[in-house]
């Protein structure tokens, strides 16, 4: 796309206006690119690969910027920048892991679930099935030994060894695999590396929760709506904590009524810390679903794995819900469709990869670029190489 205009223009708001999301984007992509090709380049390089270029990409990527004009010119020096190894190995990986275990801390060993987000990316497939598709991405290297659904060591050995995950990683099933049902799969959320650290014991709700905090961008508390129905939240959330019944009609009330209704997709799932593995018994309630029971007798008993986002009305419709979806489902998969379906879940990605290339959370008035990136990244098939590309092109010279 070519988008000419003056400084007036530009600086016009009835221009501003007129623009589509694209062209806006590419608009404010030429504003920002104001050092020169080298300096352009080895910023974008280092914003998005971690390391400064080499001489010959340095050049190839200033000839990129200076071929082209304005913002054609560095989304092209962009593309050179993400393949190149590092961007896999440190970028992406240093991104993803404290994704994938409870303190959030990227000093955590590699697993399936960061394999599988790098492989994606690299592949350019389509983000939005990150949470409900039957898809692995395995390491194919000499040496290692063969994926596991009972332990880490593959991906553990892979990474000790040092292996180049922007050639290695190879796109598999989790249901061949790992022997998991394929109706049972549910993307990141039935790898491994989700279900050890957030089906371990507890209740579940982990698993909930910690998928909206690395995919919708919101925890618990931001998303409390003391206007839901109550009547999906289980016997084990005491309806007078401490005596008092203004605690949970004013609190607690507000996150369960509507993830309880939300978690029981995962009730046929647990994670065996014997054995080291998930397990998934179909159409058998979790026993963990059931537990301290008596703390509220007249609470919900969960008989399935039948879910309902309650969550679509009231306060937290500004999360975007898919119209085209039904709202409500069974299991783990249609969860994932749901929630990754969502404004939210781009805006997420979005926001998160621009702080990782920009060093900086979005500024007020970078909404406007990151709502343009966000628009892109749904309108072009939800590639999130692409939206590391548009980061790093937007803010070059900052």
């Amino acid at each position: 796309m070519n988008v000419r205009l003056n400084k007036a223009q530009v600086k016009s708001g009835g221009a501003r206006r007129a623009l589509t999301g694209a062209a806006l984007l590419l608009t404010q992509l030429t504003i920002a690119a104001h050092a020169g090709p080298n300096e352009q380049a080895k910023r974008i390089y280092e914003r998005i690969a971690g390391v400064p270029p080499a001489a010959a990409v340095l050049a190839q990527m200033a000839t990129a910027i200076s071929g082209s004009p304005g913002q054609a010119g560095l989304l092209a020096a962009a593309g050179i920048a993400t393949s190149a190894p590092s961007f896999y190995n440190v970028t992406l990986k240093n991104l993803v892991i404290p994704w994938t275990n409870r303190d959030q801390t990227v000093f955590a060993p590699f697993n399936d679930y960061a394999a599988t987000v790098i492989g994606m990316t690299r592949d350019d497939v389509a983000f939005n099935t990150a949470l409900s598709d039957d898809i692995l991405y395995v390491v194919n290297a000499p040496g290692l030994p063969a994926p596991s659904a009972a332990n880490n060591n593959h991906y553990a050995t892979a990474e000790s060894s040092g292996v180049d995950l922007s050639t290695a990683l190879q796109r598999t099933t989790q249901s061949g695999a790992y022997g998991t049902p394929p109706q049972a799969t549910a993307g990141l959320i039935t790898t491994r590396g989700a279900a050890s650290a957030f089906f371990i014991n507890g209740t579940n709700r982990a698993m909930f929760r910690f998928t909206m905090i690395n995919h919708l961008c919101r925890d618990m508390e931001t998303v409390m709506d003391t206007t839901r129905p109550a009547d999906r939240i289980r016997q084990d959330v005491a309806r007078s904590p401490g005596g008092d019944s203004r605690l949970f009609l004013n609190n607690c009330v507000g996150c369960h009524s509507g993830m309880d209704a939300m978690a029981q997709a995962f009730a046929y799932y647990n994670f065996d810390a014997t054995a080291g593995q998930l397990v998934y018994t179909a159409n058998q309630v979790q026993p963990k679903y059931l537990i301290n029971s008596t703390n509220f007798p007249f609470g919900f008993v969960t008989p399935d794995d039948s879910w309902s986002n309650r969550w679509r009305g009231g306060a937290n419709a500004s999360l975007g819900w898919d119209p085209t979806l039904p709202g409500s489902g069974a299991g783990a998969k249609s969860l994932g469709q749901e929630l990754a379906s969502s404004d939210a879940f781009a805006q997420c990605q979005v926001t998160k990869v621009f702080q990782a290339v920009c060093f900086r959370a979005p500024s007020a008035t970078d909404q406007a670029t990151v709502a343009a990136i966000k628009a892109s990244f749904k309108s072009g098939g939800y590639k999130l190489k692409q939206v590391f590309q548009l980061s790093a092109a937007a803010c070059p010279g900052q």
